[in-house]
């Protein structure tokens, strides 16, 4: 049995178009069972952890213990030593990047009277309104005092990393989940 040149190169396109499917559906599977496990990961975080929410700007971030970087790769985190949800300034920072979790991407779209959802670990609901937005330096932990008010405070990088850029919501309700 002999085989034509022309029988030759549709074989060897259908089997070079054989590899490239497969190559892709291979990486396109492991795009998809990686971002499955994130989204798992972050559910559970928001399942285990204290929870902010700015529903106006698509924000809902898990807000975990302490704010080095191993906490803000997986979502916001708090800044230890001040407030609770509904108590004192609660302060949370977050990356606002494309390389890290963005889970403040859209915070610099913050408007004043705009409402910050704060669920404690029982999931009990603070209800916060956004009362102003302004850029510090780095160094300017002030932002982190206690105000003598019921106040969130949130924290992350301007678009060049150079400043902060804060927003401070204040308490005006709570709700039992």
């Amino acid at each position: 049995m002999k085989i034509h040149v022309t029988d030759k190169k549709q074989l060897v396109i259908f089997i070079f178009g054989l590899i490239a499917f497969l190559i892709g559906f291979s990486y396109l599977s492991f795009l998809g069972i990686r971002k499955i496990r994130r989204d798992i990961h972050r559910q559970e975080l928001m399942r285990t952890n204290v929870v902010v929410e700015i529903p106006d700007l698509h924000i809902k971030a898990p807000v975990l213990e302490g704010t080095e970087q191993e906490v803000l790769s997986q979502g916001a985190g708090h800044f230890l030593g001040t407030g609770s949800p509904g108590s004192g300034n609660y302060c949370i920072a977050a990356h606002s990047s494309v390389i890290y979790k963005e889970y403040f991407n859209q915070l610099k779209y913050a408007q004043n009277g705009m409402q910050v959802f704060l669920y404690d670990l029982q999931k009990k609901l603070y209800i916060y309104e956004i009362s102003e937005s302004f850029i510090v330096e780095p160094d300017e932990i002030w932002i982190l005092d206690d105000f003598q008010d019921n106040r969130v405070t949130l924290v992350t990088c301007t678009d060049d990393g150079s400043q902060r850029l804060v927003v401070t919501a204040l308490l005006c309700e709570e709700k039992a989940e």
